[in-house]
């Protein structure tokens, strides 16, 4: 037996020491994994991210249905020249459209004008004269692609990054990384116009993450949260007294069971009693200017000729008034705001379809950056517009009997924009085929677009993840790569 008091005072030394690193390091590992018990109790308080951010909080402008973006953003005057030819058999071999044979599609060239804008000269259709304004505050990406060709898996994989049911949502992981600023509004809000995504709730469901990532869906109008009101004849001391009582109630279960989602259900109950002022204050927009109701065009009314995709007889005035309650959401605290606006699914009718959809969200989305850059918050809100895949340069006769043609699904490239937030502004990253058939220069998949946007607020997409059926699972599934080009010189 060892009976040296040195050596016995250097291994209880050794002894404490390496038990307080290694307390230290479980308590980082449960930190990060989101499993100590105060993350338990708080799932959306603020949380460092993996490395300095430039976005703090995302608005994306989800366009379900999928825009045209050799109309909008991806001019071809080649295809113009070429309208009414056949498919060059080297682009039409082996490829499947959804509903049109492209072995004997012919061509059809946009009868859209393109005119460069700002300083740095990028070239937007005349559909978008309000968002074409903000160029020099705007990255455009042409070479955008897929892997999925029907709406609903599409939709899935541009928000959840794979097209299958289950997964959770961009706007889930972000706040699951990052928890939320705003103490009383959800981390996460849903704002929807038009007649509603094929993918629906699953676009910004939680998955396997815990409920309290979900997205919560707020209307416009009303009541911002159906049965969010204290019923009638109910005190706030009464409901402060239930709620107490209830809390009291699921911390015994939580304790019992060890179910980490008895403490998001304690979280969600007392975040909706302090929603019920929040909410309608959010709503209630009588301090803003006459100025900025008018840029939004949150007044403004619809089009006589109804024949459109996506009517609903206010969508013009309930996409304006999202797009400002977005702005005020992000100015609470709000981490990330969708806005859902349908359908830009064009298979014919398309230019008068689609003056009327761009009609609906340009004004708008272009106030919207504007107004955040006024305010000092675009450098740090990031701003997205994007659908689940593009349009092809081919004609779909297959409605309308030929006579008013659109365009097919193409998930072999599609365009977007992106502003603030760290993005490199007044450029294009990318290039589609002369015919905008697929990417001819930078090729970019919708996980490397997740891998960005995640580098943006400071998240690896590799470290972002969640064990679920044995695996560790991320936004970016088994890919993605961070597109340095979109990058400003602070996140390269």
């Amino acid at each position: 037996m060892n009976t040296n008091p040195r050596a016995s005072l250097r291994r209880d030394f050794l002894t404490s020491t390496a038990s307080g690193i290694g307390a230290l390091a479980l308590g980082s590992l449960l930190q990060r994994d989101g499993l100590l018990a105060e993350d338990r109790q708080s799932p959306l308080a603020p949380r460092l991210p993996h490395f300095p951010a430039t976005a703090k909080r995302c608005i994306f402008i989800f366009l379900a249905g999928a825009p045209s973006q050799i109309d909008l953003l991806d001019p071809k005057p080649e295809l113009v020249k070429r309208h009414g030819q056949q498919l060059p058999e080297s682009l039409s071999k082996d490829v499947r459209l959804a509903f049109t044979n492209a072995q004997s599609a012919r061509l059809k060239g946009s009868p859209r004008i393109f005119r460069k804008h700002g300083a740095c000269g990028t070239e937007f259709s005349d559909r978008l004269p309000h968002i074409a304004s903000c160029a020099d505050d705007i990255a455009v990406v042409r070479s955008m692609y897929t892997d999925e060709f029907n709406h609903h898996p599409a939709q899935l994989m541009m928000n959840t990054g794979v097209g299958r049911l289950g997964r959770p949502s961009v706007g889930s992981w972000v706040t699951y990384g990052l928890g939320s600023e705003s103490q009383n509004l959800p981390g996460y809000v849903v704002l929807s116009a038009g007649t509603g995504s094929s993918g629906g709730t699953s676009n910004w469901n939680s998955g396997f993450l815990p409920s309290a990532y979900r997205g919560v869906s707020f209307r416009s109008h009303g009541e911002a949260v159906l049965n969010l009101q204290r019923p009638s004849g109910l005190s706030t001391d009464d409901q402060s007294a239930s709620l107490a009582a209830i809390r009291a109630l699921n911390q015994q279960r939580q304790q019992f069971t060890g179910d980490s989602q008895i403490g998001d259900r304690i979280a969600s109950y007392e975040l909706a009693f302090r929603m019920q002022s929040a909410a309608p204050e959010l709503l209630d927009l009588s301090g803003e200017t006459q100025n900025t109701l008018n840029a939004y065009g949150v007044h403004r009314t619809e089009p006589q000729n109804n024949r459109h995709r996506g009517y609903t007889g206010n969508a013009h005035a309930t996409f304006g008034r999202n797009c400002l309650l977005a702005r005020r959401l992000v100015e609470r605290g709000v981490r990330f705001v969708n806005l859902y606006h349908a359908s830009w699914d064009h298979h014919d009718a398309l230019d008068k379809d689609l003056k009327y959809n761009c009609s609906v969200i340009d004004q708008p989305a272009g106030a919207l950056i504007k107004d955040l850059k006024q305010r000092g918050l675009l450098d740090e809100t990031l701003v997205v517009c994007a659908g689940e895949f593009g349009r092809t340069p081919v004609a779909d006769t297959h409605e309308g009997g030929g006579q008013q043609p659109g365009r097919d699904h193409h998930r072999h490239a599609f365009s977007l924009w992106m502003a603030g937030g760290g993005i490199r502004p007044g450029q294009v990253v990318g290039q589609t085929d002369e015919l905008g058939w697929a990417p001819s220069v930078d090729p970019i998949h919708i996980n490397d677009f997740h891998a960005t946007l995640l580098h943006l607020f400071g998240l690896d997409h590799l470290q972002l993840s969640k064990r679920f059926g044995g695996f560790d699972v991320r936004l970016t599934n088994v890919g993605g790569q961070v597109v340095s080009k979109l990058l400003s010189q602070a996140n390269v």
